[in-house]
């Protein structure tokens, strides 16, 4: 279901998500109801978050490093079918999310296009496979530089003009792995544990505020980023798993990040049966986690050796 058909059978979401989005409640510039608010996106995952939001009448800032991509996303937003909700012309700012003096001053060029922000996805990412023996610490850093220490920049620059405006929602796309550990995905595991602690501190301080925090926590989306993660020495893994091309579509993720910021939720897992009842088998019994996780160990370490 498109997100302005979500909206429009949906009354109770209609008018909390138009609330979250409105960029600034005090001008008259349409329909009581139009949306007309301002997210900030980090572009990941085809655009298919930036779509949804748009879809739903949100005033994007989309943000990246690679300007190619963020002008053929633009382009891509201005062809879609307009609906009865009103859209609005993107901005985009370029910078490198790894970049914490970057993050700084792209924040200050965020909110001199659109006033300020309403709603913030932290959505980049980068995935890892590797032997933990053989990984590279400076591949460690890296991993921690734009998985954490990157919505953690952003977030904290974004933070004060919320606080100011009386209102905002931080929006991270964590993953299953900040709840539970695999072999051989160490330094993303620890990016997103990482990940899940500070937005979960940070939801508890803004608790007397009327800033929300949602953590979504996918299992395996059907996109490149297991194309697109870096092994041990830094290389490109180059290689489609299977789960992730067997994984749920980003379209579907991208929709259930819009109704959790309807509905405020402030956190949302999305995976399947087998990686729902792993997280709870990691409190309920540990000993039995951590022997399943040993085994599947031994298996990838096989596969490889074969």
């Amino acid at each position: 279901m498109a997100a302005s058909d979500t909206l429009k059978k949906n009354s109770k979401l209609r008018a909390s998500v138009t609330g979250y989005l409105l960029a600034n409640e005090n001008r008259k510039e349409g329909p009581k109801d139009r949306l007309s608010g301002s997210a900030a996106e980090c572009f990941l995952r085809r655009g298919k978050c930036a779509k949804v939001f748009y879809s739903a009448g949100s005033q994007l800032v989309l943000c990246g490093r690679n300007e190619e991509r963020l002008d053929d996303l633009v382009r891509e937003l201005g062809r879609m079918r307009k609906g009865s909700i009103q859209t609005h012309k993107p901005h985009k700012v370029i910078f490198d999310l790894s970049d914490v003096e970057a993050v700084d001053s792209a924040s200050h060029e965020i909110l001199n296009n659109v006033g300020k922000v309403d709603i913030l996805i932290n959505n980049a990412g980068i995935s890892y496979r590797g032997n933990i023996l053989k990984t590279k610490v400076s591949v460690d850093r890296m991993i921690m530089d734009i998985n954490y220490f990157g919505p953690v920049a952003l977030t904290k620059a974004l933070l004060p003009s919320m606080i100011k405006n009386g209102r905002g929602h931080i929006v991270v796309i964590s993953s299953v792995q900040g709840k539970i550990s695999i072999p051989f995905r160490s330094a993303y595991a620890a990016s997103k544990h990482a990940t899940q602690a500070f937005f979960d501190c940070l939801r508890a301080e803004m608790a007397a505020t009327e800033i929300e925090v949602t953590v979504v926590n996918p299992g395996y989306i059907k996109t490149n980023l297991s194309m697109n993660a870096v092994t041990d020495d830094g290389s490109i893994y180059g290689v489609m798993d299977q789960n992730t091309a067997e994984g749920r579509s980003a379209e579907d993720v991208a929709q259930i990040v819009l109704r959790a910021v309807g509905e405020r939720k402030k956190e949302v897992l999305v995976a399947g049966l087998v990686p729902t009842l792993a997280v709870y088998l990691r409190t309920i019994s540990p000993k039995l986690f951590f022997a399943i996780m040993a085994a599947r160990a031994k298996k990838e370490r096989k596969l490889k050796n074969a």
